[in-house]
């Protein structure tokens, strides 16, 4: 590092700079400046701007090259391959006893890592871990951390040595194969670059973060990358590999769903892929099941992933989860989510999916090293890198080989003729004065070279004897052979890359295994319930205590008219039924409170019970205060039409349903409200159509939506209906002029009766009304035809389903005819057209 005097203009102050120095702190106080050489003999002129530019550019590029890319012939970081060659110092090979990691991290900080003992360690733990590397390349004893997060061991208690496929990174790299560069401080070697026999960056994978640039590279199966390999041998001008390697193979399994982020990634370099868990459903007693995950997300944590789900189920955004159990072992992992009975696991799933980790997205960035420049590469791209390594590595080695063979066949030349005359060489070696002096005596008498006279000093008297000699003859014509080999192989292009592909195939043989990570090719998109839930008609029920509680139709069964009908709501005390809805599964509820608040839920989100359920309680969908009640539920297609709401006390607004599209989870304002007034019904409404408000003490009144102006959100409304003291609004209709049903009336103690709608003539808007049940408090209303079928609620909890072909047709003043007999006590409370 440079240390640069600055001395500002005018004065003589003088910073010490560094990478790492504030430039915004620097150009406040400095805005010209000269750097002085630290012998101070020579001054540079130079702008502050541009020498902090240049120092955070070389800073960058230190970052970039020396710690956070990988290189793409060995696919290791600095620091990864530093370890890997120090290990191979100490010794520390498979079959060899393990040593304690402090051993290897001091090696490594001493001789090549000028860095802190805790990355190097940190670096050295990922490399044991079998959840992190597809293929680990260190055997571990002790703790070296879990999927859970658990963190490893200090380095004095744990112990390593490599494993085998390891040391095929490291084979060979004695043989001139690889290019040395100095340590940190010049005074020992270490290797660039490691031979490694296999395409550790493709197979292991890796991620870094440097200046301004990122890499993710995703593991896969050695088998998968191998026979790409071979096929790029065989056909160099291949272009598609990926059918070769199908995707991505991550350690911990999962699901890959989709293909096209692998293409993209494969293609260009960049892609996004959806990872999901592998998850089996078991059936259990009492008609319930389990949900058991038995693989995870790459890079996942385990633990965080059953809090996340246990948080979930508490908060009850995840309903029907009943027990979470963690039975992971050593035989592989399984989280065990037991539902309730009356859950639907297709939903749960989903909602895994959505809201935890059991989904997520794996970016994957193919930025590596290419000859120390930074290059984004595609998959074919780094498969012929490897091959280019490879080939290098191979050839460099047969060089070295047959360089040492040549010199071996020269010296066993020299000691054939030694052996050939043995007399005459022990004469000249007895007769010599000096080393020197025998050596200058062999070289003129035989033509020999230096090296020969050596090896023939050097020779031992029991290679005299006949059994030696022909070992030697024998060596050399090995040697020969030998070296014909080797020349044969660098003759060719052909020859090397046979002999890359032979070790390929041998490696394979050795270390390949089957895929873990399964590929779904299909799209991946969002989870949508819609695709799991059909859209079928359901009947909403809620209670005075705003309980809530979705079934089905048929849960209902009709009966005749003036039946007692059956439980329907299994009531708390002090609760009531309040109202009852027909809507279906995919329908967006508009819920209304009585204070004016709306709020939004989709009804599927709403959880099914049983008919004589109590429901769950709306607080635990949505967060209406202890203060407010519903008193109204809009089922809702689409926002096209207008939302047409009355109070209790007669006042009426429209306003359109585009305000209450996009609700906030707290709710919006639907209407400001006078005092001592509250909401009491809400209907969809279209352009044209007549509505008619009913009120409780069996008035009606008649008039045209034109009469009512579209108001803003906050409006408070105009007068709808004037009633008389002690009344109020209990139910509107809304219909066209073509409308051919009728009005159908049930009153609070039970009557019922169908009235035509032209019953009803148009009235001013603010007008008494007409009477429409005479002597009968009008529970609820709707419009129905012979084919229609209701279902009437009491507050009481009882049900019963009717076919309205059995209902009567009388005037506007008929009390009706009895449709349900009600317990001592009971009123109807409220009713909903089935069909």
């Amino acid at each position: 590092m440079t240390i640069l005097y600055i001395i500002t203009e005018g004065c003589q102050a003088f910073f010490f700079l560094t990478i790492k120095a504030n430039y915004n702190i620097i150009q406040t106080h400095l805005r010209k400046a000269v750097i002085m050489s630290p012998d101070r003999k020579q001054i540079l002129p130079t702008r502050i701007q541009d020498e902090m530019k240049e120092s955070y550019l070389d800073y960058a590029m230190s970052v970039i090259v020396s710690r956070a890319l990988p290189d793409v012939k060995d696919g290791l970081k600095p620091v990864h391959r530093r370890i890997l060659y120090s290990m191979k110092g100490l010794g520390l090979y498979h079959d060899r006893p393990f040593r304690k990691s402090a051993s290897v991290v001091g090696e490594v900080l001493g001789k090549y890592h000028p860095h802190g003992d805790v990355a190097v360690y940190d670096a050295l733990t990922r490399m044991v871990q079998d959840f992190s590397l597809r293929y680990p390349l260190i055997d571990g004893q002790g703790n070296f951390g879990s999927i859970d997060g658990d963190a490893a061991a200090a380095y004095r208690y744990t112990e390593t040595k490599l494993k085998v496929i390891s040391e095929t990174m490291l084979e060979d790299i004695d043989k001139d194969t690889v290019t040395w560069i100095p340590n940190f401080d010049g005074k020992l070697k270490e290797p660039a670059f490691l031979p490694s026999k296999f395409p550790n960056l493709l197979v292991n994978g890796t991620s870094g973060i440097a200046v301004g640039m990122t890499t993710n590279v995703p593991p896969h199966n050695l088998s998968e990358v191998i026979d790409a390999l071979c096929a790029l041998i065989d056909d160099p001008e291949l272009k598609d590999v990926t059918s070769y390697i199908k995707g991505p193979d991550f350690p911990t399994g999962g699901e890959i769903v989709g293909i096209k982020g692998i293409q993209d990634a494969y293609e260009s370099g960049r892609g996004k892929i959806v990872i999901r868990g592998k998850v089996d459903f078991e059936e259990r007693k009492g008609d319930r099941k389990a949900i058991c995950i038995t693989e995870i997300p790459y890079q996942v944590n385990k633990a965080s992933l059953v809090e996340k789900i246990a948080l979930l189920s508490k908060e009850r955004k995840i309903e029907g989860i009943s027990e979470i159990r963690d039975e992971s072992s050593r035989k592989g992992i399984r989280i065990v989510i037991e539902l309730k009975r009356d859950a639907n696991e297709d939903v749960i799933l989903n909602n895994l999916f959505k809201h935890t980790s059991l989904r997520t997205v794996y970016g994957i960035i193919l930025l590596v090293l290419q000859d120390g420049v930074p290059k984004l590469l595609g998959l074919r791209e780094l498969l012929v890198a490897f091959l280019n390594h490879r080939y290098d590595i191979v050839k460099r080695r047969t060089n070295f080989d047959l360089k040492n063979a040549e010199e071996h066949a020269h010296i066993l030349e020299g000691l054939k003729i030694a052996l050939h005359d043995i007399d005459k060489v022990i004469g000249i070696i007895r007769e010599a004065k000096s080393h020197a002096a025998a050596m200058e005596s062999l070289k003129k008498e035989f033509n020999l070279t230096d090296k020969q006279v050596q090896a023939i000093l050097d020779m031992r008297l029991r290679r005299l004897v006949s059994l030696e000699r022909e070992k030697i003859d024998e060596d050399y014509l090995l040697t020969i052979k030998l070296i014909e080999k080797l020349k044969g192989i660098l003759a060719s292009i052909e020859g090397i890359m046979k002999i890359v592909k032979e070790e390929l195939l041998e490696l394979k043989k050795k270390f390949g295994d089957k895929r873990r990570t399964t590929i779904i090719e299909m799209e991946a998109k969002e989870f949508d319930l819609k695709d799991l839930i059909p859209d079928e008609p359901v009947i909403i029920t809620m209670t005075e205590k705003n309980y809530i509680k979705r079934l089905q139709v048929d849960a209902y069964k009709t009966q005749l008219r003036g039946g007692k009908g059956v439980s329907g709501v299994n009531l708390a005390r002090e609760d009531a039924a309040t109202s009852v809805y027909l809507a279906s599964n995919h329908k967006t509820l508009l819920f209304l409170t009585d204070t004016g608040k709306c709020y939004s839920l989709k009804a599927y989100d709403i959880p099914e019970a049983e008919r004589a359920a109590r429901g769950k309680p709306i607080r635990n969908l949505l967060p209406i205060p202890q203060d407010e009640k519903i008193v109204s539920c809009l089922p809702l297609t689409d926002f096209n039409d207008d939302l047409f709401i009355v109070t209790k006390l007669g006042i009426a607004k429209k306003v359109h349903l585009a305000y209450f599209k996009q609700i906030r989870r707290t709710g919006i304002i639907a209407a400001k409200l006078r005092p001592k007034d509250s909401i009491s019904y809400a209907h969809t409404i279209r352009k044209g159509e007549d509505i008619i408000l009913i009120s409780k003490n069996g008035r009606a009144v008649r008039f045209s939506e034109a009469n009512v102006r579209s108001m803003g959100r906050t409006a408070s409304g105009v007068i709808g209906m004037r009633l008389h003291e002690g009344d109020e609004i209990i139910g509107v209709i809304t219909f066209s002029e073509k409308d051919g049903r009728d009005l159908l009336l049930v009153s609070e103690d039970g009557y019922g009766k169908r009235t035509k709608l032209s019953r009803f003539r148009r009235m001013r808007r603010g007008a008494h009304g007409v009477i429409c049940m005479k002597g009968k408090k009008v529970a609820g209303a709707t419009l129905v035809d012979n084919k229609s079928t209701i279902i009437i609620i009491t507050r009481g909890g009882q049900t019963i389903g009717l076919h309205t072909k059995k209902i009567r047709k009388m005037g506007r003043q008929a009390r009706g005819v009895r449709l349900i007999n009600l317990k001592k006590g009971d009123i109807v409370v409220g009713i909903a057209r089935v069909v």
